[in-house]
């Protein structure tokens, strides 16, 4: 059946909290209203207010109360409404989310789920854009899930919900409404797994999220330029999954890493110095990338020229010194 990522999380929700009673779902407008994005649509109406319930505007008080639940037994889910809403609960997160099972030798986990709504793309202005995976990808004890897929979407939301150590599951506010023939349940690949979404041979583009789409398009337009593109999609940026982006770059030889963010110290920057210290013998160019600008997000009106589009994405691939290098798969034996 035809299914929206945003359904496919709804449907993730309802069916963890089916199975397991601890689960909770939680945050501002969660309950009665369904979340600004419909994503809880129905499960106070089903489970009751005591398992999907409405909050103070008070991200520090969300946060610091799942600490306090997933202690004493429960998987609370929580939801920041919007990605730069969250940043109030970032002593929490970094202070206390990410350090307790270290703090306690291991003895106290802390199972819960930090759903985070962010990056652009739906003329949203400052505070409802940003794109603020760096924060917690580089903060050491969270894992960070960003599915692209609908299958991801309700298969990585069900994992996160039963895994033993806390998640920041940050879901593209575009991708919502992206559509998909997906039966659910549907189980796809473990946390720490990256997917090649389309193969190629001349170069390799590296994206989540948000970006996914984009690399996917950038690949059919130079497809029909006569350019062959591999996109994989890392799916969790922790874990990070260098097996499987190291393996194609090194078929490629060379590489594109897409993402909205800014690009300064950002998790686009990691992925281009794994890529060059694991394949630099490999590369007939170096690593390049397309994100965004490193400016405050923008006003609706100028939100398109701020986001990599594919344009952008084929220009930066036509830098690759493709008349400098020899093609890599004529040399793939000496290397």
């Amino acid at each position: 059946m035809t299914v929206t990522l945003g359904k496919a999380l709804n449907a993730a929700l309802r069916d963890a909290m089916r199975e397991d009673d601890t689960v909770l779902m939680f945050g501002e407008d969660v309950g009665a209203l369904g979340g600004v994005f419909r994503v809880t649509d129905g499960l106070a109406a089903e489970f009751g207010d005591d398992r999907c319930f409405d909050t103070p505007l008070a991200e520090s008080g969300i946060v610091g109360m799942a600490v306090g639940m997933a202690m004493n037994g429960f998987r609370p889910v929580v939801e920041m409404q919007f990605d730069a809403f969250a940043y109030p609960a970032f002593e929490q997160i970094a202070s206390h989310v990410a350090k307790m099972r270290n703090r306690t030798r291991g003895a106290v986990g802390l199972p819960m789920v930090i759903r985070v709504p962010y990056a652009g793309g739906i003329g949203g202005v400052e505070h409802h854009s940003d794109s603020s995976e760096a924060y917690y990808a580089h903060t050491p004890g969270l894992k960070v899930v960003t599915p692209a897929t609908v299958a991801d979407a309700y298969s990585l939301l069900r994992e996160a919900v039963a895994d033993p150590d806390p998640v920041v599951f940050m879901e593209a506010k575009k991708l919502y409404w992206a559509k998909d023939e997906v039966a659910l349940p549907v189980t796809t690949e473990p946390f720490g797994t990256a997917v090649v979404r389309r193969e190629g041979s001349d170069a390799t583009l590296v994206a989540y999220g948000p970006a996914v789409p984009v690399a996917l398009e950038a690949a059919s337009a130079a497809a029909a330029e006569g350019r062959s593109l591999e996109v994989v999609d890392l799916r969790t940026l922790v874990p990070f999954d260098d097996e499987t982006v190291a393996a194609s770059v090194r078929k490629t030889g060379r590489c594109v890493v897409v993402a909205e963010a800014a690009g300064f110290a950002g998790v686009s920057a990691e992925i281009v110095a794994r890529v060059q210290e694991r394949c630099f013998h490999s590369l007939w160019a170096p690593v390049l990338r397309v994100t965004g600008w490193d400016v405050p997000y923008p006003p609706p009106v100028l939100e398109k020229y701020h986001l990599p589009g594919v344009d952008r994405v084929l220009d930066t691939v036509d830098r690759l010194q493709w008349d400098d290098a020899p093609d890599p798969r004529f040399l793939a034996g000496s290397r």
